[in-house]
């Protein structure tokens, strides 16, 4: 899969929207990405996650991790194609993410780690730290969308299916907001 085919996927199902926004940042773009519109569609979702399970397909994964939300689709479908475990992350109360439920992980599991779009990366982190403080050994990091600018890093090979970069400007400095354009809440928006 290309990364401009994923980018496509994206457009033809109204997740990568454009207008005027405010991003969790605070500062204002002029793009958004919903990944949650392209996972309420099994078709795409299962063409995505086996491409994602096949950059992995020689790292002998045994469980694949997706931090919640968006990591939770992607790990159970990603594992299907990998015929191993599925299992999330959630966040623990302490500011991290950690595997609750009853969710089993032995030391030595070869975990590969997948999440919908990595903007600083930071839940992936946090999974990545907890599987590891429990002995797992993490194979492998993919992604849908890198929109990270190549800021994002990981301690093992990190796969995204595509990158994209959203510019975005402090709201003083946005020519959106100096035309009078208002910002859009992208749950709004039907497509």
């Amino acid at each position: 899969m290309t990364p401009e085919c994923v980018i496509d996927i994206f457009r033809q199902t109204g997740a990568l929207l454009d207008g005027h926004f405010l991003y969790t940042s605070g500062r204002h773009g002029r793009q958004f990405l919903q990944a949650a519109r392209v996972l309420q569609y099994p078709d795409h979702t299962e063409t995505l996650c086996r491409a994602m399970a096949e950059s992995a397909r020689h790292d002998r994964v045994d469980l694949v991790v997706g931090p919640a939300t968006g990591g939770i689709i992607l790990a159970y479908e990603t594992a299907r194609h990998l015929q191993c475990r599925a299992a999330f992350t959630e966040k623990d109360g302490a500011g991290g993410m950690a595997l609750k439920r009853g969710f089993a992980l032995k030391p030595g599991t070869r975990v590969l780690v997948v999440e919908d779009i990595i903007t600083t990366g930071g839940s992936v982190q946090k999974t990545i730290g907890h599987v590891a403080a429990r002995g797992a050994e993490v194979v492998g990091v993919s992604v849908l969308i890198d929109r990270s600018g190549g800021q994002a890093r990981f301690p093992c090979p990190f796969r995204p299916l595509a990158t994209l970069a959203l510019e975005s400007w402090p709201a003083e400095g946005c020519a959106s907001c100096a035309a009078g354009q208002p910002l859009v809440e992208p749950d709004d928006l039907v497509v």
